[in-house]
C-alpha cells in the first residue's frame, strides 16, 4: 500500500512534485478461545473474550498471513490448523472510517496458546523481532522442528534467480524504495511467494503465515529469501518454521550465526550474483560445477 504525497526534491535543481511513500500503520493482533465448557452468561458464542498478543507496526496488506506467521514464529501455535478463524475487527479512525488495524484470532476448538502471552503485550517496532526468548538456549529448546535433519540441496544459481524474482515482484518497494521483502523457493528452485513489508521480520511473518495456510509447515527442502541483513529474529523465525536454507542479501550479526549453526540451518549472507557468503552448514549449497 502506498500513498501519494508532495515533497521538495534538493540538489542540483529544487522541485515540488508528487512521490509514492509507503504507508506505515499499527496492526493489533488478538486470539480468542473457545471455551471448553459453553459460553458465560451474557457473552457471545461467535466473539468469545480476546486478549491482545501484540501490536506491531507495518505495511498493510497479507494482515492475516502476518497474523498467523507471527503467532507461529513466535512459538504460540503450532500450525495453521489451531486457527479456526481470523477477522478485521471493525475499528475506526479518528474520521470513522474504518481502518482494518485490528485482526482478531479464534483458535481451533480444543486449542490453547502453548505459552504465556503477558510478555508480547508491548507495542513491536518494524526492526523488533522475538522479544519473549531470552536466550538461544530457550529458543532452540523450544523449536518444533529441526532443520538439522534435513539434507536439502539449493544450488547458488537458484538462490540468485530467487532473488532477482523477488525483486521483480516488490511493486511497493519499486514504488517507494522503502520497504523489504521476503519470498520463498521450493525444493524445485520455484519461487512460491513474494510478501512485502516495512519490517523485515513482518515480511518473514507474512511468508511463514502463508506457508502455514497452505499446510506446508515445516519447510523441509525449502530456501526462505529476505532483502535485508540476517538479524536474530530472522534466523530465529526460519528455524521455527523448519526452513534449512536461509539466504540474504546483507551481512549476519552473530546471534544470526549462532541460532543458525545450532539449530543446523545453513545461513548465507551478502546474497549478490555471482555470490554469496556462507556462514553456517555449507554443504547445502553445492559448488557450480565448473564444466558447466
Amino acid at each position: 500500500m502506498t500513498q501519494r504525497l508532495r515533497v521538495h526534491r534538493m540538489g542540483e535543481a529544487s522541485i515540488d512534485r508528487i512521490e509514492s511513500v509507503a504507508v506505515e500503520e499499527p496492526l493489533e493482533i488478538r486470539v480468542a478461545a473457545l471455551p471448553d465448557q459453553g459460553i458465560p452468561a451474557g457473552g457471545n458464542p461467535l466473539r468469545p473474550p480476546s486478549t491482545t498478543v501484540t501490536t506491531t507496526m507495518r505495511l498493510p496488506g497479507d494482515d492475516f498471513d502476518l497474523t498467523l506467521g507471527h503467532l507461529v514464529a513466535e512459538g504460540l501455535i503450532g500450525s495453521g490448523e489451531d486457527v479456526a478463524t481470523m477477522m478485521h475487527c471493525t475499528d475506526t479512525g479518528p474520521d470513522g472510517s474504518p481502518t482494518f488495524n485490528v485482526v482478531e484470532v479464534t483458535l481451533a476448538a480444543g486449542v490453547s496458546l502453548r505459552r504465556p502471552i503477558t510478555e508480547r503485550t508491548e507495542v513491536a517496532t518494524s526492526a523488533c523481532g522475538v522479544c519473549g526468548s531470552t536466550s538461544v538456549d530457550d529458543l532452540l529448546a523450544a523449536l518444533p522442528h529441526s532443520p538439522s535433519t534435513d539434507d536439502a540441496s539449493v544450488s547458488l544459481t537458484a538462490i540468485h534467480a530467487g532473488m532477482t524474482a523477488m525483486r521483480e515482484r516488490q511493486k511497493v518497494f519499486e514504488a517507494t524504495g522503502g520497504v523489504h521483502a521476503a519470498a520463498l523457493l521450493d525444493p524445485q528452485g520455484r519461487l512460491l511467494a513474494v510478501r512485502e513489508d516495512i519490517g523485515r521480520h513482518n515480511a518473514v511473518d507474512k511468508i511463514i503465515g502463508w506457508a502455514a495456510r497452505e499446510g506446508s509447515l515445516p519447510l523441509r527442502g525449502h530456501a526462505l529469501l529476505v532483502s535485508s541483513r540476517a538479524g536474530f529474529e530472522i534466523a530465529q523465525k526460519a528455524a521455527v518454521a523448519g526452513v534449512p536454507v536461509l539466504a540474504c542479501v546483507s551481512a549476519a550479526t552473530t546471534l544470526a550465526v549462532e541460532v543458525a549453526e545450532r539449530s543446523g540451518v545453513t545461513l548465507l549472507g551478502f546474497v549478490r550474483e555471482p555470490r554469496a557468503t556462507a556462514y553456517t552448514h555449507p554443504r547445502r549449497v553445492p559448488p557450480p560445477d565448473p564444466g558447466l
